[in-house]
């Protein structure tokens, strides 16, 4: 079966958008405007839950065969980010001192400074992030503040694919479940539960719709009803809450709630008004992108920490525009690099798996 470009064009379009939130909200928190802040969010996450449910099928055996090859890379990642975070430290402390280290933490800022710098390696972190606990990673803390996408979407895709395999008769129903419960935990907030509950009621529903959606194009007359009826939601946020509703729309993202939902439409409705309808021929930097997607989103993780220290030193030289454009040119640039030697650090923690399967199976 010939691939689907668009997907990957999307998905690349999705990493580099991600980026910039990235760019925006960590490092951009010393220079950029609130309101350049907020409009990042426009093109978010959502995206991703969207472009799995539009690729996802019924086949109960193939998916957990991909979610296990993902959590094997990603413990693959996070054991290298636990050596590198760790080596650093001894570094740090052998060559130069312990108020170096602190002060070096301090450039990002004191709600990520690090409290229990060590020469001792801190193994229990190490399995923390193996069962996806994100404890902070002092050295790349945008890292695991990026992460919580990536336990949802598992939770996500084996109830999804449940769902397809089981019950395809009646998608619309979870569908109807799925929004109903998004609608019940924002209308009375005190019965919102913790956890990935409310995650998975509203991202589970785009999936299940992306699926319905999968391989059909929305007929041409549609479109701008869909459009009427998503600046029909932003008037209404606004009138409703209050225009102060604009500056807070990244607090209602965690876990998402309806100011959060009315502002992720516009990328919904214009990721599926484009699929089957935009047509991509040939393999670009941002189609590279989206085939190796989880690469960039765990270098990006790192790149978005690095230029932290980029920023100190600049943010008061030059216009915060000219800033930003230059940070995230940088932040892209240093994903692609990362990302690259990440694959091969993969592929090495592969060819070691295997050596040890080897070595170890019975004869």
């Amino acid at each position: 079966m010939k691939r689907d470009l668009y997907i990957d064009f999307a998905k690349g379009m999705a990493t580099l958008s991600i980026i910039f939130i990235h760019t925006a909200f960590w490092s951009g928190q010393f220079y950029i405007p609130a309101e350049v802040r907020v409009f990042s969010l426009v093109f978010d996450v959502a995206l991703f839950y969207a472009l799995s449910g539009i690729t996802s099928g019924s086949n109960v055996e193939k998916t957990f065969y991909r979610l296990l090859k993902l959590q094997i890379t990603y413990m693959i990642f996070v054991t290298f980010l636990f050596f590198l975070d760790y080596f650093f430290k001894v570094l740090g402390l052998t060559f130069f001192s312990m108020e170096w280290l602190q002060n070096f933490y301090s450039t990002f800022g004191s709600k990520y400074a690090a409290t229990s710098v060590s020469d001792v390696p801190q193994w229990q972190n190490l399995g923390n992030w193996y069962l996806h606990q994100y404890t902070n990673a002092d050295t790349f803390p945008v890292v695991m503040g990026s992460f919580w996408y990536l336990k949802v979407y598992f939770i996500l895709a084996v109830f999804g694919v449940l769902i397809l395999r089981f019950f395809p008769k009646h998608i619309n129903w979870f569908i109807g479940i799925c929004v109903v419960l998004t609608l019940i935990f924002n209308i009375f907030p005190e019965y919102y539960p913790g956890g990935q509950v409310g995650y998975v009621a509203f991202y589970l529903a785009i999936f299940l719709i992306a699926n319905r959606l999968r391989g059909k194009k929305i007929p041409t007359q549609i479109i701008p009803v869909l459009y009427a009826v998503v600046a029909a939601a932003l008037i209404w946020m606004f009138w409703y809450y209050g225009n102060e509703i604009f500056y807070k729309i990244n607090k209602n993202k965690f876990p998402p709630k309806i100011p959060y939902i009315i502002w992720s439409l516009f990328s919904i409705t214009t990721l599926f008004v484009f699929y089957n309808r935009l047509k991509i021929t040939k393999e670009t930097f941002i189609t590279y992108i989206g085939k190796n997607a989880i690469f960039f989103y765990f270098a990006q993780g790192i790149s978005s920490s690095l230029v932290y220290f980029i920023v100190v030193s600049l943010k008061e030289n030059m216009p915060w525009w000219l800033l930003m454009i230059l940070i995230y040119v940088i932040n892209v640039i240093l994903a692609f690099i990362i990302a690259a030697g990440l694959k091969k650090v993969d592929d090495l923690g592969w060819k070691v798996l295997e050596l040890l399967r080897k070595k170890t199976a019975a004869d």
